[in-house]
């Protein structure tokens, strides 16, 4: 969908602040952020000045997830920084947090305009004049309505950049609000995924991460007969892009010829991320997750037998209504002995008008966060001993940014995370570089003149 914004002179808000300064903070997934790089281009297209969201704004965007409850309650700490940073700042509030729970956003103190899954791109329109309300103006409609999909891309904070190319989900997993939050399984048009890319490519950016909240469900919401295969395969022959990844994907989803693709190609990066939730099959039947843990395991054995240097990532959830100690401990070995590189550990958190809430024999909360903290300690190790694995070998490495110690990182083709000292004229290049070793922080740092 293409966004028409009126140019400056016609803004109906120029009397308020000559020079508009927006803010933007984002919480969350890959998706977020390009979705609020989508509405920060409308701003400035409209003239704003965008500003950093730790200081002073005329107006601030927040763009919310909603995964646990502790993402909420992170929400709405920020709502309340940005209001001790200008307190006649117009607050905006778009995202999952906003779809699912509008009424809540709007009772706190200085939001003026909630916008849900349907509305938070015509935020330029719905916005009017942005002067500060008295009450919070909320725009929600109905998710099943939301059908429309809405092209994203980020670009210009990193040398990597987030292209959406799915949206929506139509899994019902019992844990799981994003489909009530982001609505039916909906894809992009393959050229213009296509389009978006050559366009990253001119603007100098290095490497894309594919993202959607279901990518490997793409081709639901057009006409064409495609599939995520499609996507892949064509993008991998679009010239100017030198890495592309894949940001995740369902175990089910992720086929042999997907991996197959990754194995051969000389841009897509040996990196998958892919959804677990439990290793063991009796609490993923109760989360009504769609494979169960053989079909998992077969699904790593293949990449590595394709690609032995292949970086995996894996999505745990601890606590899920009756996981007993015996669960646990099984899905526990079952990822110890799992040949995969990290964890992404979630406490449950109990979410309205799932099927999970009504579940009997809820984990005690104590035991949830005793359980996510083993798992934590696990994911060190295995970072560890994959990173081990390539000391002393060579690797390009895509440098990014500086950090606060005045180191600059970067990753190699198989995301393992290097630090060197900073130099500008390295940033957004890729360097064959050599792994020296693995330091305390559990990050790889370079031999002296890495550069081969």
């Amino acid at each position: 969908m293409s966004i028409f914004v009126a140019p400056l002179q016609a803004a109906p808000y120029q009397h308020l602040f000559p020079m508009p300064t927006v803010a933007f903070h984002t919480l969350g997934c890959k998706l977020n952020f390009a979705e609020t790089s989508a509405i920060g281009r409308q701003f400035l297209d409209a003239g704003f000045v965008k500003t950093p969201f730790d200081g002073p704004a005329d107006v601030y965007v927040i763009n919310t997830c909603s995964v646990t409850e502790n993402a909420n309650r992170k929400c709405r700490n920020i709502i309340r920084q940005a209001q001790r940073h200008n307190p006649q700042g117009y607050m905006i509030v778009v995202g999952c947090y906003a779809q699912l729970k509008p009424q809540e956003i709007a009772e706190i103190p200085g939001v003026d305009l909630v916008l849900g899954a349907g509305d938070k791109f015509r935020i330029m329109e719905l916005a009017g004049d942005f002067q500060k309300q008295t009450h919070a103006c909320v725009h929600n409609s109905q998710i099943g309505e939301v059908q429309e999909y809405v092209p994203a891309w980020s670009y210009g904070d990193r040398t990597r950049a987030f292209l959406k190319v799915q949206d929506g989900c139509d899994y019902k997993c019992a844990f799981c609000t994003i489909p009530l939050a982001r609505g039916r399984s909906r894809s992009a048009d393959l050229a213009e995924i296509l389009a978006q890319a050559r366009q990253l490519a001119a603007q100098g950016i290095r490497e894309i991460v594919l993202t959607g909240v279901n990518i490997g469900d793409y081709g639901k919401g057009i006409e064409a007969d495609l599939s995520f295969l499609d996507v892949v395969q064509a993008l991998d022959a679009v010239e100017g892009i030198e890495r592309f990844r894949i940001s995740s994907i369902e175990p089910n989803l992720l086929t042999d010829e997907i991996i197959d693709l990754v194995a051969a190609s000389q841009r897509f990066m040996p990196h998958f991320h892919i959804p677990l939730q439990s290793g063991n099959d009796e609490i993923l039947g109760k989360m009504r997750r769609r494979y169960r843990r053989d079909l998992y395991a077969d699904r790593v054995a293949r990449i590595k037998a394709r690609m032995p240097h292949a970086c995996i990532g894996v999505d745990v959830i601890v606590g899920f209504p009756g996981e007993s100690d015996a669960h646990f401990e099984d899905s526990y070995q079952f990822l110890t002995d799992l040949d995969i590189s990290y964890l992404h550990v979630f406490t449950y958190s109990e979410r309205d008008n799932t099927a999970a809430l009504s579940m009997p024999d809820s984990v005690p909360l104590q035991i949830r966060n005793q359980r996510s903290k083993r798992l934590r300690m696990l994911s060190g190790k295995k970072r560890r001993v994959f990173y081990e694995q390539f000391t002393g070998e060579t690797r390009p490495v895509l440098f990014e940014g500086k950090d606060e110690a005045g180191q600059m990182h970067g990753f190699t083709d198989n995301y393992i995370k290097v630090v060197t000292p900073y130099q500008p004229g390295r940033v957004n290049t890729i360097e064959a570089c050599q792994l020296a070793h693995v330091n305390a922080q559990g990050l790889m740092e370079l031999a002296p003149m890495a550069v081969v």
